[in-house]
């Protein structure tokens, strides 16, 4: 375990003792949702993680020091923060460390911190890949290359379906992650079940992911791994609908030169914005559904480490 993140006491204490413990970002709570959704989702996440038998460590850098396990109060700050919060990935972690700045972890940022306290399952929305167009723009996310570096099993809902679904499948592969279905033969598309694309692997139980990460880090293959869930059923939305609501946001965005770090949180607004409120809705059960498997598979890998 690394000094260089500070631990809440409810993680350090299952950490030393070997226990189940899922991490959680914290740019979900600063720039994926609106105030006071957000902390109330992450509050209820946390709560969802620890009825499954796990302890929950949300990640962000408070005034320039990387957290796993966030207080209430620092949960508000971020959330009641919004934009005005730094989003932190890999190249802006050791400026914001630096600077004894406060920002919100993405995919990327959370697995590195995650990884330096010893936790390996990580419960998140939709990871990040390759943006439309990126053939020209070069608009690939950091999540990508991190999961092809870091050992930790990240769960959610497949990548975000504002992105380019076979592409982002062709650079996973490429770089040796892993993409597990579970119970789907099918890559999940965020706030849709079925994108179209297939799996690698479609595992149907927590303890058979378990065995894979176990499988994977032993045999010194120092990346990471996705484990796809789908959107429960009730909470899924017709593929025709984001589809329709993504492409127009995608216009807005170009139209208003909008790209980088800013791109993912304003197509996100948009797309809740022209669906009036269902994508936030769906959001927020996604990521729930997620954390509750994280919390499963992290209590079946426990076992394994025993």
């Amino acid at each position: 375990m690394s000094t260089t993140v500070e631990l809440s006491q409810e993680v350090a204490v299952a950490l030393d003792r070997g226990a189940p413990v899922v991490a959680l970002e914290s740019t979900i709570v600063a720039h994926g949702m609106p105030w006071p959704q957000n902390v109330e989702t992450a509050l209820a996440v946390e709560d969802a993680i620890r009825a499954a038998g796990a302890v929950p460590a949300t990640v962000a850098v408070i005034d320039g020091r990387p957290k796993a396990g966030l207080t209430r109060d620092e949960l508000t700050l971020l959330g009641r923060g919004g934009a005005d919060v730094a989003k932190v990935s890999r190249r802006d972690l050791p400026i914001v460390v630096a600077r004894a700045a406060t920002g919100a972890t993405t995919v990327a940022a959370t697995m590195i911190v995650a990884a330096l306290a010893g936790i390996r399952v990580f419960a998140t929305g939709g990871i990040g890949g390759v943006h439309r167009g990126a053939q020209t723009s070069f608009d690939i996310s950091a999540d990508l290359q991190e999961l092809a570096r870091t050992p930790v099993a990240v769960v959610c809902a497949g990548a975000k379906s504002l992105l380019d679904l076979r592409l982002t499948l062709e650079y996973l592969e490429t770089h040796g992650v892993p993409v597990i279905g579970y119970r789907t033969d099918r890559l999940p598309a965020f706030y849709v079940r079925d994108s179209g694309l297939g799996v690698d692997v479609r595992l149907d139980e927590p303890d058979e992911i378990a065995r894979v990460m176990k499988s994977q880090w032993s045999l010194r293959l120092g990346s990471g791994l996705v484990v796809a869930n789908p959107i429960p059923h009730a909470h899924a939305l017709p593929g025709e609908r984001i589809e329709d609501a993504t492409a127009r946001a995608l216009r807005e965005a170009r139209d208003a030169k909008i790209d980088g770090k800013a791109l993912t949180p304003f197509l996100l607004a948009r797309v809740n914005a022209l669906t009036r409120g269902d994508s936030l809705r769906s959001n927020i059960a996604l990521v729930r559904n997620n954390a509750e498997l994280a919390a499963r598979i992290a209590v079946a890998y426990a076992t394994l480490d025993c």
